[in-house]
């Protein structure tokens, strides 16, 4: 793996790898790791970046200030926009960070999440009634549980009106995966008006989802979110609300029917669930790499220094979670592997914040999938399986299953 110098940098061009590296990175990043923890790489979003990699190196880089979160830090000739509506906790730095961050924490209580538990399986149980109903026992598990559920239940914490999810859906796949710089921006775009909209008609017609509680601390609090930061913090939710677990449920399902020995281990014994979705976020974890960092001073990872101004910062938390050195025989997927450690959520003050409800989703979705379709299997080659793009989400586009139809049980 080679690429051209620029100074003294070797810069590697990632995209030059093609469908290879998008459906299986990690041979990649372990090859860049016995190299150094640091590299120049050029990415499939058109920007040059200092990606880092192993499990210690990574994990200090998500904690040091040097590295800010802010797109205003970015050096003068970056070439790509933010894929966001508005100011959030996830793009801004202490200590603007923690106001933002307690504004949400104080509505997204565990207490609201754990309650949504009957419903997310209500939710999951009608999705499996109808996907069962095919009489031909196949589905594409993307469309029938992976992509329906997690937006269901954000759009109903949030208040977002369902005939809206499809679009939504396309939107954020742009937005979070196109390579193209102009359907980026236009999806972002999209989506912004859509959410000054939805906004609006909270305003005027609140309720008791969180979207109206966010409204009414913004009304009703002495420190209070300013309308960007609402609409910033409504396209955080609803996009990462959901594209983590879509993903998990994907990566995860994909796993299991690829490892048989592992989904006979669990259909066994349910007890491991718990400790089976840990290992799925760390053996293929639905965040490749997490939100953009900027330098803003010189920053040395393992001898080499980082120039400050600016420079684009990624850090490789599939290649973190697959370290030898964090995780033996990292590359065996094992749902007995005693759970804990993985950075699948990040790591420091920008540690997700949905995390509970994605193991949540996940947990119940996996487990009644598995409970409902006791021959689930893969209904397609694993190496014909096409990926998103980009270097933010990982998951496949389509999940083909097979199963007995519920009319043939």
């Amino acid at each position: 793996m080679r690429g051209r110098v620029v100074g003294e940098h070797e810069v590697i061009d990632l995209t030059a790898l093609g469908a290879d590296f998008v459906r299986d990175p990690y041979p990649v990043y372990a090859a860049l790791r016995a190299r150094g923890p640091v590299h120049r790489v050029r990415i499939p979003e058109g920007a040059e970046a200092w990606l880092v990699v192993g499990y210690e190196a990574g994990r200090a880089a998500l904690t040091d200030p040097r590295l800010s979160k802010q797109w205003k830090k970015a050096a003068a000739d970056f070439p790509l926009t933010s894929p966001s509506a508005g100011p959030h906790m996830l793009n801004s730095d202490p200590p603007d960070h923690a106001r933002l961050r307690n504004l949400v924490v104080r509505e997204f209580t565990a207490r609201r999440v754990q309650g949504l538990a009957p419903r997310v399986q209500e939710i999951t149980d009608g999705l499996l009634d109808a996907m069962l109903a095919a009489p031909d026992g196949r589905a594409n598990l993307v469309e029938a549980l992976s992509f329906p559920l997690p937006i269901a239940v954000i759009c109903e914490l949030l208040g977002v009106p369902m005939l809206d999810r499809a679009a939504f859906r396309d939107w954020s796949n742009n937005a979070l995966s196109a390579t193209d710089p102009a359907v980026r921006y236009a999806a972002v775009q999209e989506v912004s008006g859509y959410l000054d909209r939805l906004l609006d008609d909270k305003r005027r017609h609140p309720g008791d989802d969180l979207m109206s509680a966010l409204i009414r601390t913004t009304d009703e609090d002495g420190d209070r979110l300013s309308a960007d930061e609402l609409r910033g913090t409504a396209w955080l939710l609803l996009v990462a609300g959901h594209e983590t677990t879509v993903n998990l449920i994907s990566n995860g399902v994909l796993a299991l029917v690829t490892h048989p020995e592992q989904l006979a281990a669990l259909r066994a014994d349910f007890t491991l669930i718990d400790n089976a979705v840990e290992e799925m976020l760390r053996w293929d974890g639905p965040v490749e790499t997490p939100t953009y960092r900027f330098t803003t001073e010189p920053y040395e990872v393992g001898g080499t220094v980082i120039p400050g101004g600016g420079e684009l910062v990624l850090v490789a938390l599939a290649d973190a979670d697959r370290d030898p050195d964090r995780f033996p025989e990292p590359n065996r997927f094992d749902i007995r592997r005693p759970a804990g450690g993985h950075v699948a959520f990040g790591h420091g003050i920008h540690y997700c914040l949905g995390a509970p409800l994605a193991r949540l989703e996940a947990r119940i979705a996996i487990r009644t999938l598995l409970e409902r379709c006791p021959d689930l299997a893969l209904d397609a080659d694993p190496a014909a399986l096409t990926w998103r793009e980009g270097m933010l989400i990982r998951g496949p586009h389509q999940l083909l299953v097979r199963f007995t139809p519920a009319e043939r049980s």
